[in-house]
């Protein structure tokens, strides 16, 4: 893992790109990896979503404690997972941590973070952040927090720094942001196709609604 004052997009994209596995398959340990790294924007845009970088944080650890049990065989990929969570009824057993309930905080949180990055490197020099934020939040997140927590962080999201300040703070000098903005589709490639793939397997499993 890279500095952790700057998103490192290089490590992002590998790690993405080694987490797939057949054509329809994501391999855990890979995808954590990737998204360890990515959930640092969370962090360096301030502490907007700071309650869903601490989320994340403790979805990982269930994940790992699911890698390191003697049920690991079944946790090395997402499909291995649903399929023997689905089989055993297990991602509905009263007192069950379930890693496709787990899993699945942490795939909503993807969709919200490629999206707002793209409209951020896409966007104006002078657009406002805060209505990018909010946006990509609003299509993204929002549908699955409380009304508490959703007007919590859109008020917060109004202390983003400019568009340029924002991108300095989480890429680096000029130099090294450049460099990332280059390296930037590519990520988002590689976020896209992994997102797509976990996102078609919740659908096949008919796991979208895991409380």
């Amino acid at each position: 893992m890279s500095n952790e004052s700057t998103l490192d997009l290089e490590y992002v994209t590998e790690s993405f790109q080694k987490s797939l596995k057949e054509n329809d398959d994501v391999i855990i340990d890979a995808y954590i990896d990737g998204y360890n790294e990515l959930v640092k924007f969370l962090n360096l845009i301030g502490t907007v979503f700071s309650f869903v970088s601490s989320d994340v944080k403790s979805k990982i650890k269930i994940m790992e404690k699911h890698r390191a049990g003697e049920d690991a065989l079944y946790y090395e990929s997402f499909k291995k997972m649903m399929k023997y969570e689905k089989e055993t009824s297990l991602h509905d057993k009263n007192g069950f941590v379930s890693g496709s309930r787990t899993m699945l905080r942490l795939h909503r949180g993807l969709d919200f973070i490629r999206l707002f990055l793209k409209r951020l490197s896409e966007s104006e020099e002078g657009v406002n952040t805060c209505t990018t934020c909010q946006g990509s939040y609003n299509e993204t997140l929002a549908e699955f927090h409380p009304w508490y927590i959703r007007k919590a962080a859109t008020l917060a999201m109004h202390a983003l720094p400019s568009r340029p300040d924002l991108l300095h703070k989480i890429f680096g000098n000029e130099e090294k942001l450049t460099e990332a903005l280059t390296i930037l589709p590519q990520t988002l490639k590689s976020c896209d196709e992994v997102y797509q793939r976990v996102e078609n397997l919740y659908t096949d499993f008919d796991f979208h609604g895991l409380p």
